[in-house]
């Protein structure tokens, strides 16, 4: 406001006013101090190495990679598959040089990401031409809705055994209190390889189930041990017969042990090259998954051939040569 003393003489008045700094109870509270990133620290350039060319039947690649950092050091590596045919096994995916072993011909590419020591990142590809082998044919199995599958479910006093389930799992949980175990079998058609024919390689491939419906429902490896049994089955069966009480049996013989995992969702790539030997020369009944130890609240679960997205469905590349 303005007042007036004396001619030509003006007194502002100011009314201040003040606030005072004050939080509500239910605000957050202020954020914890953090460092402040190195804005100064220079990305570290990664360095895939060569690219490869192999006939099949030969079918592992050294990928040898490395990395520099111009103001620190390397504290980590990861190799990934980029594009390409998707059944590919990176035997160890966190070091600087891997193996990398193919079950078809393609053209592949593959990542390489190194990480410094400040976490800065630095990536590069390299190309593997993988040709078939001209002596060789290829069968690459993965059914939609086979009628060669069944979900396994119960004890001896309770099933709900069904074909048609979205998943196949190995796992030992509880229903309303009560103790359930699941399992599965399944069978791929391999009558178009002849009996006399040379197994060169059969890889069954098993995508984790991102939206189980057993188990924890969130996770598709659950428990401390969860080492699952991949058998061949030794018997005739039918999809529809089977129930907990009727399940065909298994036999030890060319069993495959896959070891327990404390990952939630891990995409298996299982070499059977000895089972598809016996089932192309004597009698394919297929494969039954189960736990090793069938202890409550342990899974293993994996999409079915009737999970909606089909490239997830169980998978069998077989390469082989006629006689």
């Amino acid at each position: 406001m303005f007042k007036f003393l004396k001619p030509g003489l003006i007194v502002i008045s100011m009314l201040i006013l003040g606030f005072s700094s004050c939080t509500k109870d239910n605000d957050p509270p202020p954020p914890p101090d953090v460092d402040a990133p190195d804005i100064d620290n220079k990305v570290p350039l990664a360095h895939a190495g060569l690219h490869h060319e192999l006939k099949l039947p030969i079918d592992t690649v050294y990928l040898i990679g490395s990395g520099t950092d111009s103001d620190g050091v390397i504290s980590a590596y990861l190799w990934s598959q980029v594009s390409g045919p998707a059944d590919t096994r990176i035997q160890n995916p966190g070091a600087a040089t891997t193996q990398v072993q193919f079950n078809q011909s393609g053209l592949y590419h593959f990542q390489l990401m190194v990480v410094d020591n400040s976490g800065a990142t630095g990536i590069d590809t390299v190309s593997v031409r993988v040709y078939p082998n001209p002596g060789a044919d290829t069968l690459s199995l993965q059914p939609s809705h086979n009628d060669k599958e069944v979900h396994i479910w119960g004890n001896p006093n309770l099933d709900e055994s069904w074909p048609g389930s979205p998943e196949i799992s190995a796992d030992a949980w509880t229903s309303n209190g009560e103790n359930v175990f699941v399992r599965a079998a399944f069978a791929f058609d391999l009558s178009s390889i002849p009996k006399t024919a040379t197994i060169v390689s059969a890889t069954l491939s098993l995508y984790s189930s991102h939206t189980p419906s057993n188990g924890n429902l969130v996770d598709a490896n659950f428990g401390a041990d969860n080492t699952m049994l991949l058998q061949e089955i030794n018997q005739s069966w039918v999809a529809a017969n089977v129930h907990w009480n009727s399940q065909p049996s298994t036999t030890v013989t060319n069993q495959v042990l896959i070891p327990s995992t404390n990952l939630s969702f891990l995409d298996l790539s299982i070499d059977v090259k000895a089972n598809i030997i016996d089932m192309v020369q004597n009698n394919n009944y297929g494969f039954l998954i189960k736990l090793q130890n069938e202890v409550n609240y342990t899974s293993r679960i994996f999409c079915s051939s009737y999970y909606p997205d089909a490239t997830k469905h169980p998978k069998l590349v077989v390469i082989y040569k006629t006689n």
